[in-house]
């Protein structure tokens, strides 16, 4: 593990991790391995990554809160642009910190990466005028697989850096703003319900 520094079960919550690389940089730059299978299996971890995606996104940008219903995903997420807040919330109905979220922010500086298992749902902020958002899978886009949950469902109460705004019963974006930004969610993502209401066992 000598390129990477790993923080395991992030609040208590089994398998979330925290993984920061080593960066070498001088006055002319910078060099690290993003990623090491070697690394992560000297840290313990048995993931096969195969698929990277890349998403760009503009500040006041909210996504989520999203899982996988039948094909669930491992992420590996990083920031390569700008600044998010990273959120993963623990839907697996057996583990002792069901419905717990946990955060992370992930900046362009820090080059910090966020680790989450299958079983959660994933969301993220954007805090700055741009975000470049990167996360690497161990399975394959499945169209059609992808559940939700509320984004600000208060049975959750995930505290969203800098957000200003008023539950209003609904996962609308209506009246939330972040610095004077609107935020802005899709369509979608505005009409889940809450984690009662979405998994009613």
């Amino acid at each position: 593990m000598g390129q990477i520094v790993v923080e395991k079960d992030l609040d208590g919550i089994k398998g979330l991790c925290l993984i920061t690389p080593a960066v070498h940089g001088d006055s002319r730059g910078y060099f690290m391995e993003t990623f090491s299978q070697r690394d992560m299996e000297e840290a313990g971890f048995d993931i096969t990554f195969v698929q990277d995606n890349q998403s760009m996104s503009t500040k006041g940008v909210l996504r989520g809160l999203h899982f996988q219903k039948q094909y669930p995903q491992t992420k590996l997420v990083r920031v390569i642009k700008g600044e998010v807040f990273d959120v993963a919330v623990d839907l697996r109905k057996d583990s002792a910190t069901y419905g717990h979220w946990h955060g992370e922010l992930l900046t362009e500086e820090n080059k910090k990466q966020f680790l989450i298992p299958r079983g959660f749902a994933h969301g993220f902020l954007v805090l700055s005028d741009i975000a470049e958002f990167c996360y690497k899978c161990d399975d394959f886009y499945h169209p059609n697989d992808e559940g939700g949950m509320a984004w600000n469902d208060p049975a959750i109460g995930i505290v969203w850096p800098r957000l200003q705004g008023s539950y209003n019963g609904t996962a609308s974006a209506e009246g939330y703003s972040i610095d004077d930004t609107p935020l802005n969610l899709s369509e979608k993502d505005q009409k889940w319900l809450g984690i009662k209401d979405t998994f009613k066992f």
